[in-house]
């Protein structure tokens, strides 16, 4: 199996090496990067491009690794046992699989995604250590040994919130995904907006950068984000002169609502907006 990138998602060259590294080793691959850079949406177009399935567990705050693996329903049972159903006398009945058991007992690999690994306790990656190192788990209900019948490819999503334990990071391969220049971010656009204007894309790339390179900026746009603003710019029909003043100096761009998400970053553009003009 080798990723190769799909016609949907712009893969580098070295994000296609990394996958394909991970798949090589059998590790896991831990995916870094800013928000909105495609980090969730590689595990859906490589399964899609290896035509494996997926299965997907978005982590939150209060998610616990035990989750991933299954859950005893003893409320269920209790019920049950209430109304006489038969079906208390055998505890599987009352198992939750977790996504890695689905996994695990898959008959042909899988995509595993584990989203946004940072959002949980500090030591929910240590709880899962050995359950991706060996690829097995004991359920002490069933009194059963859960072994994979095929190895998936893990993929793990992290936004840098918080570190992760040593001992994790020792049993993934890392790549992180650096932010797109203005050449990649082109051939993005042009998978999402197909025949889009050069000369709106242009002004549009200008403005955007323009805008991350902005000193102070609290949060940068980013990639999902630009595609929100020029999906609006097409909408409204949006001349590319109107993204920028005529002597090129920085103006506030139109539906900057798209891009800049919070008040705080919006009076600091317009302040340099203002200092740029009463400096002509």
């Amino acid at each position: 199996m080798r990723f190769q990138g799909t016609e949907t998602y712009v893969a580098t060259p070295d994000l296609m090496l990394a996958v394909n590294a991970a798949v090589t080793l059998q590790r896991p691959l831990l995916i870094k990067g800013e928000p909105g850079t495609g980090k969730t949406m590689l595990a859906e177009e490589v399964a899609a491009a290896l035509g494996l399935p997926l299965l997907q567990w978005h982590v939150k705050s209060t998610t616990k690794a035990q989750q991933g693996l299954y859950e005893y329903d003893a409320v269920s049972r209790l019920r049950d046992s209430q109304l006489g159903d038969g079906r208390v006398h055998d505890i599987a009945n009352y198992i939750v699989k977790g996504v890695l058991w689905q996994a695990f007992e898959a008959e042909t690999p899988t995509v595993l995604l584990i989203d946004e690994v940072d959002k949980a306790d500090i030591e929910f990656p240590n709880d899962l250590l050995r359950e991706l190192d060996r690829m097995e788990f004991y359920c002490y209900e069933t009194r059963t040994l859960i072994k994979a019948r095929q190895r998936p490819l893990v993929f793990i999503t992290s936004n840098n919130e918080k570190e992760l334990p040593d001992a994790f990071l020792r049993r993934c391969f890392f790549h992180y995904i650096k932010f797109p220049d203005k050449e990649t971010m082109a051939r993005i656009v042009d998978v999402h907006y197909p025949g889009i204007k050069q000369d709106l894309l242009r002004e549009a790339l200008e403005v955007f950068f323009g805008l991350r390179d902005a000193p102070g900026l609290k949060k940068k746009p980013s990639t999902s984000e630009l595609l929100d603003w020029l999906r609006l710019l097409l909408a409204e029909d949006i001349p590319p002169e109107a993204l920028h003043s005529r002597d090129r100096k920085a103006i506030v761009p139109p539906l900057a609502g798209a891009l800049l998400k919070n008040e705080q970053d919006m009076h600091l553009f317009e302040r340099l907006v203002f200092m740029a003009q009463h400096n002509r």
